[in-house]
C-alpha cells in the first residue's frame, strides 16, 4: 500500500493558494498548513492538518515559532534512497513532506515607503519560511518547492505526469533555483535596509541615509537580444522583478524585437520627454544616439512633429521618437514619410495603427494613457537612484529631478539689465527643458516652442554652440529672435559672443562661474537678456 503523499503550504501572499491546495487534494495528498493559509484553505472547504498536530508542540510568541521543528524539517531533509534516513523518521514517529509551497512575509513591501521603524521592520523578517525552503530546494530531487505562485499550475501538472523524466527533473532544479535566488535577495534587501538606517530612539525610529555600504541588485532578464552595440557582442536586456517598471512595461504593438541600441535611444527619448509629462501642449520628442536632434510642443501633435522635425531632418533617419499624447491618423501619415526605427506614446489611435502597420518592421510601443505617472517614473530606479556601469564596478546617484516645461522655478534670477519679455521667457522655460535631454556640452537655441539647433556632445561649450547655429543654418532656420539654453555655466564670453552674432535675445544658464561677472557684461553689451537657474542639469 501506497503511502500518502503530504504537503506543507503556508504562505503570506494567498494569490492561488486555494486552487493548489484544492488540486492537491483532488490528488490525494495530505495538507499540512499554518496560521492564516490553513484558515483560507479551511474557509475553501479543504481538508487541512496544522503543522501544530504534526509537530506536537503549539505555535509559540505570536506564530514567531511554529516549523522550526524536526519533524518538519526531517521530513523535508531525509533522503528517499537512504534507508538510515528513512528508518530515522520511522524511529521518531516523523513522515517525509514532499511538496512545500512557501512565501515570505513582505519585508520589501513593507520598507519600501521610506520612513518605517526598525522594530516594525524586523517584524517582517521570515526565520522559519527561509529555513525551510531552502532545505527543500536541497532536497529538490525528492521535494517539490514553490516559492511564486505563477509556478503553481506547472507544479500541479508534472504532478500528473509523476514529475519523473528529464520534463519533471528540469523543473524541480528550475524551482530550486528560485528558491535560492529568492533568499538571496530577500537577505540582500534586509542587509540594505539596516546599513541604510540608524536606530535613533530604543530601535523604534530609523535616520534614512542615502547609500548603504553595499549594492545590491536583483535583475530577471527579460530578452537575449541579437547582439549588443556591434554584431561582435552579444547581449540582454535585464529589469526588476514583478510586472516591470520603465522600458519593461512598454507593450509593443507591432515591429521587430528591440535590439540593444533601440533600448538605449527608447530611454533617452523617455528621458528627453521627461520634463513635458506635465505639458498642456503635446511635446514630441525625436532621438538619435540617445540626445534629441529634434524637440517641440505644439497646438496639435502634429504641428508637435513637423516642428521638431524641422530642427534636423537628416538625423532623423532611422531615429527613436517619443510622444506625450497618443499618436493620432494626421501625425502617423507624416511620420510614414521618414524610415523610423521605433515610435513610443502612450496609445495609438485605430487610424495610426492602420497609417504605420504597413511599415512591419517599424516597432511601435505603448505606455499607457498615464503619461505623467509613466514619465514622472522613468529614470528613477529602486531606491530613487539611477545606475551606470564603469570598468570595474557601477556608480550610483540619486536620481534627477527634471525641469518641468512650464516652471520658471524659484531660483531663476535675471542677472542682466535687461529682463526677458514675456515670449522671451516662454522659450526660456522651453529651451531648459529640452536641454535636460542633452548630452553634454549641451546647448539648445529654441523659438516659439520648438528647438531650431542642438549642439551635443563636444569638448568645449563655445564648439557646442557654433554647433548649434550651424545646425539651424544648415537648414535655413534664422536664429533672429532666438534663445539659448546651457546645461552649465559659459566659462568664457565667447560663448555669449557667438551666441549675439547668430540672433540670440535671450540665455538660460546655471551661473556659478568665475568668470560670471564677465559673460554678464557680455550679455549687457549685446542687450541680452541672461538668467540664471542656480542649477546645473549635465548629462554626461
Amino acid at each position: 500500500m501506497s503511502v500518502r503523499r503530504r504537503a506543507l503550504l503556508s504562505v503570506s501572499d494567498k494569490t492561488g493558494i486555494v486552487e493548489l491546495g484544492r488540486a492537491l487534494a483532488e490528488r490525494s495528498w495530505e495538507i499540512l498548513s499554518t496560521g492564516g493559509t490553513a484558515r483560507v484553505l479551511r474557509e475553501a472547504d479543504l481538508p487541512v492538518t496544522d503543522v501544530a498536530r504534526a509537530t506536537g508542540h503549539p505555535e509559540m510568541m505570536d506564530g514567531r515559532v511554529k516549523t522550526l521543528h524536526p519533524a518538519v524539517h526531517s521530513g523535508l531533509l531525509a533522503r528517499r534512497d537512504r534507508a538510515d534516513d528513512m528508518a530515522a523518521l520511522d524511529r521518531h514517529g516523523y513522515r517525509a513532506i514532499d511538496l512545500l509551497a512557501v512565501n515570505l512575509y513582505p519585508f520589501r513591501e513593507t520598507v519600501a515607503g521610506g520612513d518605517v521603524a526598525v522594530g516594525e521592520a524586523m517584524e517582517q523578517v521570515d526565520i522559519g519560511g527561509p529555513a525551510m525552503i531552502r532545505a527543500a530546494a536541497k532536497s529538490h530531487r525528492d521535494v517539490w518547492v514553490a516559492v511564486d505562485p505563477a509556478d503553481y499550475q506547472r507544479l500541479v501538472d508534472a504532478l500528473d505526469n509523476t514529475g519523473s523524466g528529464e520534463d519533471g527533473n528540469s523543473l524541480r532544479r528550475e524551482l530550486a533555483t528560485k528558491v535560492f535566488r529568492h533568499v538571496s535577495d530577500y537577505d540582500a534587501a534586509i542587509a540594505a535596509y539596516l546599513e541604510s538606517s540608524q536606530d535613533t530612539s530604543a530601535g523604534d525610529a530609523t535616520r534614512q541615509t542615502e547609500f548603504g555600504e553595499r549594492l545590491a541588485l536583483s535583475l530577471h532578464r527579460r530578452q537575449v537580444l541579437r547582439y549588443g552595440e556591434n554584431p561582435d557582442q552579444a547581449a540582454a536586456f535585464y529589469s526588476y522583478p514583478g510586472e516591470g517598471a520603465g522600458l519593461a512595461s512598454l507593450k509593443q504593438l507591432q515591429g521587430k524585437e528591440l535590439s540593444y541600441n533601440n533600448y538605449l535611444d527608447l530611454d533617452g527619448a523617455l528621458f528627453c520627454l521627461g520634463p513635458f509629462a506635465h505639458s498642456q501642449r503635446p511635446a514630441v520628442c525625436i532621438v538619435k544616439h540617445t540626445t534629441p536632434c529634434g524637440l517641440a510642443v505644439g497646438d496639435v501633435l502634429l504641428e508637435a512633429y513637423q516642428s521638431a522635425l524641422a530642427t534636423d531632418p537628416l538625423s532623423a533617419f532611422g531615429s527613436v521618437i517619443a510622444l506625450n499624447r497618443p499618436l493620432d491618423g494626421a501625425t502617423a501619415e507624416a511620420m510614414s514619410e521618414l524610415f523610423i526605427e521605433c515610435v513610443v506614446a502612450p496609445e495609438f489611435d485605430s487610424e495610426a495603427l492602420a497609417v504605420l502597420g504597413k511599415k512591419k518592421n517599424l516597432r511601435l510601443l505603448a505606455y499607457g494613457t498615464d503619461a505623467e505617472h509613466f514619465l514622472a517614473e522613468h529614470g528613477h530606479q529602486r531606491h530613487g537612484f539611477s545606475y551606470r556601469s564603469v570598468y570595474g564596478g557601477m556608480l550610483a546617484q540619486t536620481a534627477p529631478e527634471w525641469p518641468l516645461y512650464g516652471e520658471e522655478g524659484t531660483t531663476w534670477t535675471t542677472v542682466t539689465q535687461r529682463s526677458p519679455e514675456a515670449q522671451e521667457l516662454d522659450d526660456l522655460r522651453f529651451a531648459w527643458a529640452a536641454v535636460f535631454g542633452v548630452k553634454s556640452n549641451a546647448i539648445v537655441l529654441a523659438r516659439a516652442g520648438a528647438t531650431l539647433g542642438i549642439g551635443a556632445g563636444q569638448m568645449s561649450r563655445v564648439d557646442s554652440s557654433r554647433l548649434a547655429v550651424q545646425k539651424a543654418a544648415d537648414r535655413g532656420l534664422s536664429l533672429e529672435g532666438s534663445v539659448l539654453a546651457s546645461d552649465a555655466f559659459f566659462p568664457f564670453r565667447d560663448g555669449i559672443d557667438a551666441a549675439a552674432a547668430a540672433g540670440v535675445r535671450a540665455i538660460v544658464q546655471p551661473g556659478g562661474s568665475v568668470r560670471d561677472e564677465e559673460v554678464i557684461g557680455a550679455a549687457d553689451e549685446h542687450a541680452i537678456a541672461m538668467l540664471f537657474t542656480g542649477r546645473r542639469v549635465f548629462r554626461h
